[in-house]
């Protein structure tokens, strides 16, 4: 009888736990939708940036960019209960509300099965990290969306003590779990392979180029494949994609700076594809980038940018323009283009 009475009060003790521990972290539905639009905003932001650097600079935004993601999945119970109370009531534009959520869903879970060795195939021929970012830039408009049709006002009580602390708690615990070891990456999240898979940026189509009727125009020069592939210039460089691998390969081909001298107020290169992609580099890197005709010994494949593609060790992926038609340089300075293509 006392052991019964001692266990009835000990659970009844540790259900006022559990409620006290629940109260402490519940959030309102008006926060829980601020939270979750500040987070959105931020594990958009961090991917973004770590797309773009290739090292160490990327490693600390996916770690913001990780731990943003741990986050939201930690609010999602609270803004469960918010949304069953919206999906009772008739709303014109309630559609909108669930794509959006279904396309942050499968982004989560798209990064997710990235971070924990399951990155290829994750459905058909598409890897996981092209899920995550195909799904969060299809969630931009949605998001836009609903920031302007239910705006969330700051309060001054959102700045509370409670509400610091559990700001706080939730930080804590969501880059705890960021910290938690997946599988073997690189410092910008990209697994190693033996082999440089053929990609595209986007919806570029591997074009079929005759060597002997092929043309790159260097500034004011034309160079024939032949004449290219004779040097034997040779580099080795990690090709970092942005499609979520890695790979280290010798290039052999010719420095660009053989072949390319800079005029006086040039600032800075632009490196052309057949297929009108376009990047534009600092003049200083110019003697850094090769023009590669062979990859560990073999003529390139179509697929990976035969006749010529350049090579931009320090780099990522999105760099190595494929299938060359033109370099010249101009008094425009590098950061006269977007961040991230926009062909």
């Amino acid at each position: 009888m006392v052991l019964a009475v001692g266990g009835t009060h000990t659970l009844r003790q540790s259900l006022a736990y559990i409620r006290a521990i629940s109260r402490l972290f519940a959030v309102g539905g008006r926060r829980s939708n601020l939270a979750l639009l500040t987070l959105l905003s931020v594990a958009f932001l961090t991917g973004w940036v770590a797309f773009a650097f290739f090292a160490t600079p990327a490693r600390a935004a996916l770690l913001l960019h990780a731990a943003a993601g741990f986050a939201i999945l930690l609010l999602l119970p609270w803004k469960s209960v918010v949304a069953h109370r919206g999906l009772r009531r008739p709303r014109p534009a309630r559609w909108a509300s669930v794509v959006f959520a279904v396309l942050v869903v499968i982004s989560l879970a798209a990064g997710l099965a990235h971070s924990f060795g399951r990155p290829w195939p994750f459905f058909g021929d598409l890897t996981a990290m092209e899920f995550h970012v195909g799904a969060a830039l299809a969630a931009i408009p949605f998001f836009v969306w609903h920031v302007l049709a239910r705006p969330v006002k700051v309060r001054r009580t959102d700045l509370s003590r409670r509400a610091l602390l559990r700001g706080g708690l939730l930080a804590a615990g969501a880059l705890a779990l960021a910290a938690v070891p997946g599988a073997s990456r690189r410092l910008t999240g990209s697994y190693r392979l033996d082999f440089v898979p053929g990609t595209q940026w986007m919806f570029d189509s591997v074009p079929r180029l005759d060597r002997r009727a092929w043309r790159l125009i260097v500034g004011s020069d034309q160079w024939t494949y032949d004449q290219l592939a004779a040097h034997q210039d040779r580099v080795t460089a990690v090709i970092d994609c942005t499609g979520g691998w890695y790979c280290e390969q010798e290039w052999e081909g010719v420095r660009l700076s053989r072949v390319l001298q800079p005029a006086a107020g040039d600032l800075s290169l632009v490196v052309r594809s057949v297929t009108g992609y376009t990047r534009r580099f600092d003049l200083r890197a110019l003697d850094n980038l090769l023009l590669a005709t062979r990859m560990a010994g073999d003529e390139l494949s179509p697929d990976n940018g035969f006749p010529v593609r350049l090579v931009a060790p320090g780099e990522r992926g999105f760099w190595w323009v494929k299938w060359l038609a033109e370099v010249r340089t101009d008094g425009l300075p590098a950061w006269w283009q977007s961040p991230f293509p926009l062909q």
